[in-house]
């Protein structure tokens, strides 16, 4: 936090009459005003009777005012997006809607998750990981027993309570868990899961040593980690344009970490034969429409309309012989062991 102190000043200019003499006889010490009085006009030169001298006394009265703001940090910025909505995390998920690979980013990350023993999921989310769509049969999590998800946000643990998805998996598996907690301060026992899984999500983190130490105290040993993360280039054609709108990336100037620099601090963290693959494809958006809707998500309110036709004017000019819109995608899984 930092903090804004204001000073007020306010002049009051206190004016009265003050005789000669009582300039003269006055015992106490003269002030720089009487005294220059004194000197100006002496004694011997002044009718005590018919004279008196205008002296203007001027207070100054100082209030102080002090604001404390708090700093912007990667958290900060998650609770300000994410604690009372899922709405902005809804829509920037949409995004993936518009992927040129034939497997869906969560069909994609499912395939590094074993499907076996206790689950853990740490900043889950809506709970997208766990849908139908990532998960095309139920079969495949019969030797998983237990599922954790959690979330930071109350407005997030709200959304995977009613999600239907959520639900119907908790007919399907023995032992469905959601919990409000933070990443780092796990409220889980050690040594608890078979697998944790971080997507997405660590970038939101003041201290991501502190969150992947707590991934690996509730982790068996020779439990995996599989976490997923961006790179500082992800989606740069997008947030090229929301820099113009006052939407840019604020993540990128806020994360302590991302995909570049992720291996070392994984590694860093206790973690042992940490891989990484990055997921292929492209974004390509039809028009401009979910280029709004994603730079919306990114601030606290809708753009201006003058910004709405600034996006439409850039986009309308890049747009590809299809009527598309390319933005590149830079989304890596990390897998490592606890030892």
């Amino acid at each position: 936090m930092f903090t804004v102190t204001t000073t007020h000043v306010q002049h009051l200019d206190l004016s009265s009459r003050i005789s000669t003499s009582s300039l003269i006889r006055s015992p106490r010490p003269l002030t720089q005003k009487r005294e220059s009085a004194v000197k100006q006009f002496p004694p011997q030169h002044l009718s005590i009777t018919t004279l008196n001298i205008i002296a203007t006394i001027t207070t100054t009265k100082m209030t102080t005012t002090t604001t404390t703001i708090p700093t912007l940090t990667a958290h900060t910025h998650a609770k300000s997006q994410y604690t009372t909505t899922s709405s902005r995390l809804a829509a920037r998920l949409s995004i993936h809607n518009y992927n040129t690979h034939p497997q869906s980013w969560f069909q994609f990350a499912q395939t590094f998750i074993p499907k076996s023993g206790s689950i853990l999921e740490v900043g889950a989310g809506t709970g997208a990981l766990w849908s139908p769509h990532a998960i095309s049969s139920p079969s495949q999590l019969s030797s998983v027993t237990s599922l954790t998800l959690t979330d930071f946000s109350p407005a997030m643990v709200a959304t995977l309570n009613s999600n239907p998805d959520i639900a119907a998996l908790k007919s399907i598996l023995p032992n469905v868990k959601i919990q409000q907690c933070d990443a780092t301060s796990l409220p889980f026992p050690d040594s608890e899961f078979d697998t944790v899984v971080a997507n997405h999500m660590l970038y939101h983190v003041d201290n991501p040593i502190a969150a992947l130490q707590e991934f690996k105290r509730v982790l068996k040993n020779g439990g995996r980690l599989v976490v997923a993360l961006n790179g500082l280039d992800h989606l740069k054609e997008l947030f090229e344009i929301g820099g113009m709108v006052g939407r840019g990336s604020t993540i990128a100037g806020l994360a302590k970490i991302t995909a570049e620099n992720a291996l070392e601090q994984i590694e860093g963290a206790g973690f042992e034969g940490v891989e990484r693959e990055r997921f292929p494809g492209e974004f390509r958006l039809p028009g401009v429409e979910p280029v709004l809707e994603y730079l919306d998500s990114v601030g606290e309110t809708d753009m201006e309309e003058g910004k709405r036709e600034t996006v439409k004017r850039v986009v309308g000019e890049r747009l590809d012989e299809g009527g598309g819109f390319r933005v590149e995608k830079n989304m890596v899984v990390f897998v490592g062991r606890k030892p």
